[in-house]
């Protein structure tokens, strides 16, 4: 098999192709997306922290003067939103966005969302159990990040179950060449949910409330520190950012226990390994397999010169398995101390959420195996055909 991220097969499992990528070509061009692919963690660690590298281009160069075309008129209203939430733009744009919205991610107040996350997790692993199985991930594992974020963010209740399907719909844009059908319904959920955070912005900036929208709508109005569609992109990104991942860690941590029965027996033995089997899982089967990055100017990695102008696609999931870093690195060990998987990045667009996506993913396992010790699974999962963002169609499990 062959890197080929359209291959259902590779998707399923890729870790063998990456083995072949690191011992024979770290650094080697994907011609179906013109790509660079970067496969041996020392190089992508230190890409990630290379400001000769960009999320964008835009703040350096034209579409035209970087040799790109532009993107097709009907995506506008697309990129208006997501180019402004921060993982998208450069500094100091970039460190302004930041340093606003990083005062609700600190440890400090991360951890104090720790009771109500741990309520929430408590409440959906009982009810899973009490219905003797299900599908986990529609009724564990969406439930509990959406509605931290959407508590966080102050989305009235009866409009969070819009977010899980606009999160989606937009998330599909970030897939290796994108049908025509997948970038129409990605254009439509921006400009919903843009359009939706716009009206509930201008609404808590009149009446504000006890949320975040409701700090950065106060922080839009004061000059030019943070515009109306900074807010709505910042907005949309922590949606997005705050629980696809979590989601998928969930799906593919569990799917990672099962089929690694021993390991899955001494977590339920020891509780206490939670923190560390968290960081194992978050290497073993990274959500985020690639993370792409424009070259601002001509760069060398691995003896191979990339020029400026081309795109690199950082393979975390290739990083994440390399010998040099990780002993035995195909082993499943949820009491793996030394851990420095890359799963959320690094350098300046290092996840800002990483603390609470800890916090839920801690305290969602923990409710599972509290509340259901003996679940089984019922099933074998099918996975989603997109490759970047990585996760199964489903998860069913027997109580």
């Amino acid at each position: 098999m062959q890197f080929d991220p359209w291959n259902p097969e590779f998707v399923a499992h890729p870790y063998d192709v990456y083995r072949e990528l690191r011992d024979n070509a770290p650094v080697s061009f994907f011609e179906p997306t013109g790509q660079w692919l970067i496969a041996r963690h020392a190089d992508v660690n230190a890409l990630l922290r290379d400001r000769r590298l960009g999320r964008s281009y835009l703040h350096v160069a034209s579409h035209e003067a970087f040799g790109r075309e532009p993107e097709p008129e009907f995506q506008e209203p697309f990129w208006r939103v997501i180019r402004a939430g921060m993982l998208d733009v450069e500094p100091p744009v970039h460190t302004r966005l930041r340093r606003l919205v990083s005062k609700a991610f600190t440890p400090r107040m991360v951890e104090s969302l720790r009771p109500r996350v741990r309520k929430i997790a408590t409440e959906l692993a009982e009810g899973l159990a009490e219905r003797g199985g299900g599908d986990l991930l529609a009724e564990v594992a969406e439930p509990l990040p959406v509605t931290v974020i959407a508590e966080m963010l102050g989305v009235p209740e009866a409009d969070r179950h819009l977010l899980r399907p606009w999160s989606a719909d937009i998330c599909g844009m970030y897939e290796l060449n994108p049908s025509l059908d997948v970038q129409h319904t990605a254009v439509r959920a921006a400009s919903e949910f843009g359009d939706y955070l716009r009206e509930l912005a201008r609404a808590r900036r009149d009446q504000p409330g006890d949320d975040l929208i409701s700090a950065l709508a106060q922080v839009a109005d004061e000059g030019d520190r943070l515009t109306e569609d900074e807010l709505i992109g910042t907005c949309v990104l922590l949606l997005n950012a705050g629980h696809e991942a979590t989601v998928n860690v969930t799906g593919n941590g569990w799917w990672s226990l099962f089929r690694n029965p021993a390991e899955l027996d001494r977590l339920r033995a020891d509780p206490g390994l939670l923190p560390t089997a968290v960081e194992e899982l978050l290497r073993w089967d990274t959500p985020l397999q690639m993370f792409e990055r424009w070259v601002l100017e001509d760069i060398e990695v691995g003896g191979v010169t990339i020029p400026k102008g081309v795109e690199i696609a950082l393979l975390f999931g290739s990083a994440n398995r390399d010998p040099e870093v990780f002993p035995d690195p195909d082993r499943l060990d949820v009491g793996r101390a030394d851990n420095p998987h890359i799963s959320f990045g690094a350098g300046i667009h290092f996840c800002l959420g990483a603390p609470l996506a800890r916090v839920e993913l801690a305290e969602s396992f923990g409710a599972l195996l509290k509340a259901a010790p003996a679940m089984e699974l019922a099933e074998e999962p099918v996975w989603k055909p997109g490759y970047i963002i990585r996760g199964l169609e489903s998860l069913k499990v027997t109580v």
